[in-house]
């Protein structure tokens, strides 16, 4: 009898231990798989479209770092986003369109939607967050910790529409006014608390979100014109495109010296088209205002900014994912910026929101390959909306137009006609 009981506790004791060895063993698997989701780093340029880069065909502006990164991962040619920054920001935090959260005001975001945003999603994931560069969707002098209850853990924002951007700046950091930037270059400040925050979550999965205010115009709104800088002038855009370009490749060369590079996605985007004129210099109380144009592909290239024409929804989007995205890819694959969020979610393998109607779909699958395409992109500004493909694109007010022959939308074709009208349809 008591060999019997031996035994079976014997069997008992083998059994507990198998048990105990496989639970071990999916465990090590598990937390194998989770070393494999990358951090995360999205920069969101300001008034920027695809032809300011050289990758894209651009011949205006030396942009060597940004043509680096597109050639170290993929580059992304049928991609749109809103025309204006506020409804773009709103669309990537979210991965809605604008009008699914009833196009709030302009400098404001849904009080009820601020625990369903993508620093939310990856935050619910493990990831450390944070936000660094320009804001627009409060006040923070009247909501200082809007950020926090967005799902950021830290913040180094630009007041918008509160003071100057780029000299002298106003800047909130983790819901208090820095007081001592007064003699700073803004971008300088943003760039310093990023590669901070970078270095002291370098042995965590992190989500960083950094959304320069380069290329965008110095703030035209104060009482009193916003300051110049050394130059005794504000900035062409010209000089603030090398601004971004520089402070990119100053980024990433941070990932790289931290031993972050191979585990980081960089994801680069813009949030609309580039402007037609930039914001030179101020006289006598009156802005002075200078149009510029710049060159793809031997061609002359007026910004859209503001208009829902090809040249205001158009962006540059760029993404290096080491060992997961092959280097030097194109893609075709149409895709917009309600796409930013479930395409983090999957590769960060984070839960989406609940109860809530996503547009975007995945850009990306957990393995780097380009996920199914989508039919079709969608833009909106001020009442007007459009959808598009590859050819064609329609309007809300039912104008159709083939892009491919009319590539500066001003043949719209007769939708009383068989052909056109069926496409319409469609």
């Amino acid at each position: 009898m008591r060999q019997a009981i031996e035994g079976t506790r014997g069997a008992v004791r083998a059994a507990l231990a198998a048990a105990m060895a496989g639970w071990t063993a999916a465990c090590v698997a598990l937390a194998a798989s989770a070393d494999e989701r990358p951090n995360v780093l999205v920069m969101l340029a300001d008034d920027v479209g695809p032809e300011v880069l050289g990758c894209y065909g651009g011949q205006s502006y030396p942009t060597p770092r940004l043509d680096r990164l597109a050639a170290e991962g993929l580059r992304c040619e049928q991609a749109s986003v809103m025309p204006m920054c506020h409804p773009t920001r709103i669309c990537l935090l979210t991965g809605q369109y604008p009008f699914r959260l009833g196009n709030p005001a302009w400098g404001s975001f849904p009080r009820d939607r601020e625990g369903q945003t993508l620093a939310h999603v990856l935050r619910r994931a493990g990831y450390a967050t944070c936000a660094a560069g320009k804001w627009q969707l409060a006040l923070l002098q009247d909501d200082p910790d809007q950020p926090r209850r967005m799902g950021f853990d830290a913040f180094c924002l630009h007041a918008w529409h509160e003071g100057p951007w780029y000299y002298r700046p106003r800047i909130w950091q983790n819901g208090r006014l820095r007081e001592d930037v007064a003699d700073r270059y803004g971008p300088d400040v943003i760039d310093e608390f990023l590669r901070a925050f970078l270095e002291r979550h370098r042995d965590e999965r992190f989500f960083a979100y950094y959304a320069p205010h380069l290329c965008h115009d110095e703030t035209n709104d104060l009482p009193e014109p916003a300051p110049y800088g050394p130059l005794g002038r504000y900035e062409t855009y010209a000089e603030r495109v090398a601004q971004l370009d520089a402070r990119v490749g100053r980024m990433l060369d941070a990932l790289e010296t931290l031993g972050l590079r191979e585990r980081t996605l960089v994801l680069f985007l813009a949030d609309n088209g580039t402007p037609a004129r930039f914001l030179a210099s101020h006289r006598d109380g009156q802005y002075v205002y200078q149009p510029f144009a710049s060159r793809r592909h031997g061609r002359e290239v007026r910004g859209g900014k503001g208009t829902l024409a090809e040249a205001g929804v158009r962006a540059p989007w760029i993404v290096r994912w080491p060992g997961k995205v092959a280097a030097g890819q194109v893609s075709d694959a149409l895709t917009d910026v309600s796409d930013v969020l479930p395409t983090l979610a999957e590769v960060a393998g984070a839960a989406l929101p609940e109860g809530v109607r996503l547009d975007g779909r995945p850009l990306l699958d957990a393995e780097g390959r380009v996920a199914a395409q989508r039919r079709w992109v969608f833009a909106e500004h001020r009442g007007q909306k459009h959808v598009r493909n590859r050819r064609w694109k329609l309007y809300g007010d039912g104008r159709l137009f083939d892009l491919e022959a009319d590539a500066g939308e001003e043949r719209p074709l007769p939708v009383d006609d068989p052909s056109p009208a069926a496409i319409a349809a469609r």
